[in-house]
């Protein structure tokens, strides 16, 4: 039997407040962590683990740009230079001094949260489309620093081979071993998430969104909430660098590019602004849809063209497809995949009575 919401009545502050106050929310979200914790890992092959491990990574900085674009109302294109920090913060700390992944993940978040203080002092002053060419400026800035600089990045190459972690002794080789060490901090940034967008700092955030004068008039500092809006989208996509530069052994400016950055602002539009689940929708449509063009291309392509079209028609219609579902999103549902799910959810909460 399904516990309805008419059926289940809150007596405390702490159980309204709670995130999953109905049986079936736990229960669903029990089952939900055993089909990932234990099923998945028996039941599916190292390639399609490797592709959860992206879909992990993803969640981590799709989550981190949410903050700042979907809750505080804050544009950036400069979210994959914050990752490179971390990535390159944490394979120093990791090739000159041995740092274990408990140091290098933190500190390649903090620094990079350091750095996205900064960029987003201009926040104050300018917001919108300035905004957003502030943010690109700072990714074009970054990537000539860690280019042209020896010190961080390694030489021309500009890469720092960094050896897989070492948990408790156990060094992480394969992929199934990675996508349990993957999936432990995709979990804590998505508990961080649900909790810091329903705390004070969380509701400021959306304040800010929402009309930043009367945030201000309110008694909302504008200016240190921005920061801090910054700040933490910062850390989360240091964590996301720290975590992509584990998983492909490797610290490369090139993995970090504009890109990059476009491809998390699109995560985010097509999952929906503003929310935690459409974080993830996001990252798991827009990792998976290259891969399902390709197969697609691969598998039906060949009927109608050759395999040299093939090979240069791929990689471009990934962004032309891109391109299509963001304005087709941003016209038919602003608030994206998130929005769909909200409205199925909706129907089987009255199911089967149409009232």
């Amino acid at each position: 039997m399904f516990h309805r919401e008419s059926g289940v009545f809150k007596t405390s502050y702490a159980a309204d407040m709670a995130v999953y106050p109905l049986p079936i929310a736990r229960w669903t979200t029990l089952a939900i962590a055993v089909l990932f914790v234990i099923v998945m890992p028996i039941m599916l092959s190292e390639y399609y683990i490797s592709i959860a491990n992206l879909i992990l990574i993803a969640v981590v900085g799709a989550l981190g740009l949410n903050i700042l674009v979907g809750y505080t109302g804050q544009i950036s294109i400069g979210h994959g230079a914050l990752m490179s920090v971390g990535a390159y913060t944490a394979a120093n700390l990791i090739t000159r001094i041995e740092a274990p992944f408990w140091v290098a993940i933190p500190a390649g978040g903090l620094m990079a949260a350091a750095i996205g203080a900064v960029i987003g002092v201009p926040s104050l002053r300018i917001k919108g489309l300035y905004l957003a060419i502030a943010t690109l400026a700072a990714q074009l800035i970054i990537e000539w620093t860690i280019n042209h600089v020896p010190w961080i990045s390694g030489g021309v190459q500009a890469s720092i081979e960094v050896p897989r972690p070492n948990v408790f002794g156990l060094v992480l080789h394969n992929q199934k071993q990675l996508y349990l060490f993957l999936l432990f901090f995709a979990c804590i940034a998505i508990v961080a998430t649900i909790n810091l967008v329903r705390s004070r700092i969380g509701r400021a955030f959306i304040a800010i969104r929402d009309h930043d004068i009367a945030a201000e008039l309110i008694g909302i500092d504008i200016f240190r909430y921005k920061l801090i809006a910054f700040a933490i989208s910062s850390f989360y996509g240091g964590v996301t660098g720290v975590l992509y530069t584990y998983y492909l052994g490797i610290a490369n400016y090139e993995q970090f590019q504009i890109g990059v950055s476009i491809d998390y602002l699109a995560m985010i539009i097509i999952g929906g602004l503003g929310s935690v689940l459409g974080s993830i929708l996001g990252a798991i449509f827009v990792t998976l849809l290259p891969i399902a063009t390709r197969w697609l291309l691969e598998d039906f392509g060949g009927l109608f063209l050759s395999q040299a079209d093939l090979a240069n028609i791929i990689p471009n219609l990934r962004l032309v497809i891109f391109g299509a579902l963001i304005i087709l999103f941003l016209a038919l549902e602003p608030e994206g995949l998130n929005r769909l799910w909200r409205n199925i959810l909706g129907y089987f909460r009255v199911w089967p009575f149409s009232y």
